[in-house]
């Protein structure tokens, strides 16, 4: 099943971040990234595998940190990620088995299982970890899509059964 993966979505907030809002006295949003997680984008893409980000957020802090890393498809402000998702991939005629999604909390749920691999950070909310493959050893923020991406380029190249 892992070794068909060919498309890679994340979620941000939770995934690539702490899950934390961080805001200056004069009111400015700021993000931290893991610099990991964007050499994990490099890596699956180096191995044709596509990464999309679909966040609920929409800043162009998410927009810039998608452009850094050349990923052609960034959807922001996407509340119903299920919906959206499912139109894309009628639309773009993907098949949902050769899709990984990596999400953290509720809004993750319904796309987390149609799709062909599933995994959360260690610190998603409980009932996401009960409905996932796989649960990262790392947090949000802190690695874990890196953690994932590197799962799937071993099963891909055939060192993880």
């Amino acid at each position: 099943m892992v070794k068909n993966i060919n498309l890679v979505i994340t979620d941000i907030d939770g995934v690539w971040t702490d899950g934390g809002m961080y805001y200056s006295e004069e009111g400015v949003e700021i993000k931290k990234f893991n610099t990991r997680d964007g050499m994990g984008v490099e890596r699956l893409r180096n191995n044709n595998i596509e990464t999309i980000i679909c966040t609920s957020e929409n800043t162009n802090i998410v927009k810039n940190r998608a452009k850094k890393l050349k990923i052609k498809n960034c959807f922001l402000g996407i509340k119903d990620k299920g919906t959206f998702l499912e139109n894309f991939f009628k639309k773009e005629k993907i098949d949902k088995k050769t899709v990984a999604y990596i999400g953290d909390d509720l809004n993750d749920l319904e796309i987390i299982t149609k799709v062909g691999f599933s995994a959360c950070p260690n610190d998603a909310i409980e009932l996401i970890k009960t409905k996932v493959d796989y649960i990262c050893e790392n947090m949000g923020g802190k690695g874990a899509f890196r953690e994932f991406a590197e799962l799937i380029l071993e099963y891909k190249n055939g060192k993880t059964n």
